[in-house]
């Protein structure tokens, strides 16, 4: 047999097998899936959303009746606005500031005021200092509990904490909802969050940032999504010795389904997003 024919027989028998690919079954999660709730009790006044509708963040969803607040908040923001007697004490002490320097001088240099006399004027002018503070801190006063009334008129406001589809609707206008009690779900499923728990030897190669192929199920189809590791957990679960592992597959347009069966394959090179029959 010509040598060069061995030698490539050699290569070949020492040439390291692939390792055959393995596949991990894991679900599909949206990346936020919230069940809303209001922190005070209250009549539902109007509802701004149905199942189905699509939400920005900090979008109003629904609000209870806040006719008692509103009054209350506008009481506190006529309160707080009100800066006559503060203004005039501001003169008054501008005035009296004055008064008491005349009198401080014309006792100094000619002694024609008598020592009570400047002290009367002294007197005044301090007391009308202490009046400004006092009513420089009432208006710090005020400013906080005009908040505290505005904050009180916004918790009666349930706004979306992000954006997403409402999929259910616990409650309906009219109705008391009580405060912690479910309202609303809210589910953000532009980003998926592949959750699957693996054995150590097969958490050995992985790391966070690597892509990986994964297979999730689609009616009759199979769609071959690349998914980006984003957790691989540091410790092991003590029963059965599987360590979780996550992985973040973008979702444009909703075109896969949160709550999925899904597969990660290891051991096969990532590809773009492919259907299978």
């Amino acid at each position: 047999m010509p040598r060069s024919v061995v030698l490539a027989w050699a290569l070949v028998l020492l040439a390291p097998l692939a390792a055959p690919a393995a596949d991990y079954q894991g679900l599909l999660q949206p990346l936020h899936n919230v069940t809303l709730s209001s922190g005070v009790g209250g009549v539902v006044a109007s509802r701004a959303v149905r199942p189905g509708s699509k939400v920005a963040a900090n979008q109003v969803l629904m609000v209870l009746d806040d006719r008692l607040q509103s009054v209350e908040a506008q009481r506190r923001r006529v309160i707080l606005d009100d800066n006559s007697e503060l203004a005039a004490t501001e003169e008054r002490l501008r005035i009296a500031r004055v008064l008491y320097e005349d009198a401080k001088n014309v006792y100094d240099r000619t002694g024609s005021i008598s020592r009570d006399e400047l002290a009367r004027v002294e007197s005044d002018y301090l007391s009308t200092k202490g009046r400004l503070e006092q009513l420089q801190a009432q208006k710090q006063r005020e400013k906080l509990e005009h908040q505290g009334a505005e904050q009180e008129q916004h918790m009666r406001r349930l706004l979306a904490p992000v954006a997403g589809v409402v999929t259910k609707i616990d409650i309906e206008v009219g109705e008391w909802a009580k405060p912690g009690e479910p309202l609303i779900r809210l589910v953000d499923a532009s980003s998926l969050v592949f959750k699957v728990n693996l054995p150590m030897a097969a958490v050995a190669g992985l790391k966070q940032g690597a892509t990986v192929p994964v297979l999730v199920e689609d009616g009759t189809a199979v769609v071959r999504a690349p998914a980006r590791i984003t957790f691989v957990s540091p410790v092991a679960d003590a029963a059965s010795g599987l360590v979780e592992v996550r992985a973040g597959i973008a979702n444009p347009n909703n075109r896969l389904r949160a709550g999925s069966k899904a597969v990660l394959r290891l051991g096969a090179p990532a590809s773009p997003e492919s259907r299978q029959p």
